[in-house]
């Protein structure tokens, strides 16, 4: 091999471990300018918006019960939670009026159900505006609401109700909307809206904490986005979308939410990577070090 060659052999080596380490050299560079944001890729999934509220649980059926004439209570038959059929006595009267011969007169139930209370003891001088006891139908109770009325269109009877108690927070019921206060009241612009729950077991009591979950409408196998991607306001709503190793700024169309999760009407399909976190730091087009 003459000098000649040997010097052109050797350039060209020298130019390929210059290009080497110049490519070596932008990629520390793009490395070390390049933000770490975490993502997450966009799924199709079933959501719901829902309205959750809180109530207490009535019975559906309840009666205070009066006496029909005056007296002292001389024995109760019945105590608090105890059944009663509709006609049994409660209580006896000693009706103890002059000229009168002696005669115990009982006060009755008009419904069937358990005694929640009874408001009097024996000896106790009544008359027939004296409250003597309480009595509930707990085979079916029912839950107050009162809803705005933006959501009422979507509110029908019939319509499906999930209730948690606090007393059984493991333990979820389903109640049905019974009825739908065809008026607002002008103070609150709400209306009253009743849910009904079946409790032929008596799990359920008067008085108990419930919170209510009622869908007012869903959508099967759409987009969603976690609330944390989002920048901006509705109508202007943002997210920065990852392609390659670049962030791009994308305008969606959001629908209703869910907890966390927000639809996505427009914007975005299935698959794209979304930046979740690390967004704030980001400018169209810059270099990301994505993780999920």
């Amino acid at each position: 091999m003459n000098l000649s060659k040997y010097k052109i052999i050797l350039f060209v080596i020298m130019i390929i471990g210059m290009v080497s380490c110049g490519k070596k050299e932008a990629q520390k560079i793009e490395d070390k300018t390049a933000i770490p944001v975490q993502v997450r890729e966009v799924k199709l999934q079933d959501i719901a918006q829902v309205l959750e509220y809180v109530g207490n649980i009535k019975a559906k059926d309840e009666a205070i019960i009066y006496p029909k004439v005056s007296g002292k209570v001389i024995e109760k038959v019945k105590e608090d939670g105890a059944l009663v059929s509709k006609g049994e006595a409660i209580v006896y009267l000693d009706r103890d009026e002059v000229g009168l011969k002696y005669e115990r007169a009982p006060v009755e139930s008009t419904l069937n159900g358990i005694i929640g209370r009874v408001y009097v003891d024996i000896g106790s001088q009544v008359d027939p505006q004296t409250s003597i006891a309480l009595v509930v139908s707990m085979d079916t109770v029912k839950i107050d609401l009162d809803i705005p009325e933006k959501y009422l269109s979507k509110v029908s009877i019939g319509q499906t109700a999930n209730i948690i108690i606090d007393a059984y927070p493991d333990k979820e019921v389903v109640g049905q909307v019974t009825k739908i206060s065809p008026v607002v009241d002008l103070s609150t612009r709400t209306a009253p809206v009743e849910i009904t729950v079946d409790n032929k077991e008596h799990i359920l009591k008067s008085g108990m904490f419930a919170k209510v979950k009622l869908v007012i409408q869903s959508r099967e196998k759409t987009a969603v986005i976690l609330k944390e991607a989002i920048m901006g306001k509705d109508p202007e709503t943002y997210v920065f979308v990852v392609s390659g190793n670049k962030a791009n700024l994308k305008k969606v169309s959001l629908g209703f939410r869910q907890d966390s999760l927000y639809e996505v009407k427009e914007g975005l399909v299935e698959g794209d990577l979304v930046v979740i976190m690390g967004q704030q730091r980001l400018k169209e087009g810059d270099i990301v070090n994505p993780e999920k």
